[in-house]
């Protein structure tokens, strides 16, 4: 698999969102070769207590999940899911005790999630519908799970996954139906707009569409939750001068100038009305 684009990172997050709090743990963009190639997504489940939130259609978990992703720039095809299989033989080594000792084949489920159906795969390899938006295909003797995200229904339990649509229904439903779990999801959304935004095949309608979606999610967040994950220099940006001093003490706003530079600040009539003061009360008077 090549290096990931922005998207892959992106649904590595919101994976990380989805199972905050839980006994799931979440790794992304694991490199599990001498050269270089990024595994985008594995799901560990550490416990057998029942999860706290339903998982989206087609997602029973094994014990480690290893998931390939196609957003709807890609295509999902043979290669990819070849590339799956290595990943999975080079994962399943390093997570059992020895070589000679290897976890049970059980434990380990493949997952391959595309933003749209593959078609190509299709007209070459016997894909099984199991259900709306979810298949299964054999390849060399193991099962792969294919999740299409465009046919998922649209159910609160698949809203997550609506978000990698670039369905603008599919989207509209992510906006009334999505519910952050983590204090990173501004972070998320705000990377997400982004790779919406630098993608040049979007139409501009779309790309309002996203932004308005994302803005109406964060406005459901408390002000501390939606400011976090954003730089601090982003941050300053969009605060003016004002804004940023309001509320801060006399001494803070004075920090760090030196005595010629407040009294360059001043207006002249302050600094008349200051030699006044200094006059009539004594400079002691002040300190």
């Amino acid at each position: 698999m090549n290096a990931p684009t922005p998207f892959h990172r992106v649904f590595g997050l919101s994976w990380k969102d989805f199972f905050d709090g839980t006994d799931v743990e979440v790794q992304t963009e694991i490199d599990l070769s001498i050269k270089e190639q990024l595994l985008d997504v594995v799901l560990i489940r550490k416990g057998a207590s029942p999860l706290p939130r339903q998982l989206p259609d087609g997602f029973d978990l094994a014990v480690f999940n290893l998931i390939t992703f196609k957003s709807y720039q890609e295509a999902l095809d043979e290669w990819a899911l070849h590339e799956l299989l290595g990943h999975y033989v080079n994962y399943r080594k390093q997570s059992s005790p020895s070589m000679r000792d290897l976890l049970p084949e059980t434990h380990y489920r493949l997952i391959a999630v595309s933003a749209r159906f593959p078609q190509q795969l299709a007209k070459k390899t016997t894909i099984t519908k199991l259900g709306e938006g979810v298949y299964e295909v054999r390849v060399i003797e193991r099962t792969i799970r294919v999740i299409v995200v465009s046919e998922l229904p649209e159910e609160e339990q698949n809203a997550m996954l609506h978000m990698f649509s670039a369905s603008e229904k599919l989207l509209s439903y992510c906006r009334k139906h999505y519910r952050p779990h983590s204090r990173e999801t501004s972070s998320l959304l705000y990377n997400l707009l982004r790779v919406y935004e630098e993608d040049p095949s979007m139409s501009q309608a779309m790309k309002e569409f996203v932004r308005e979606t994302i803005d109406e999610i964060l406005a459901s967040l408390p002000a501390e939750e939606r400011l976090k994950g954003l730089p601090a220099e982003e941050l300053r940006k969009r605060l003016s001068a004002e804004e940023r001093l309001k509320g801060l003490p006399a001494e803070e706003r004075l920090k760090g100038l030196s005595a010629d530079e407040v009294v360059r600040a001043l207006s002249p009539e302050v600094r008349e009305a200051l030699v006044r003061q200094i006059k009539t009360n004594g400079l002691s008077g002040q300190l």
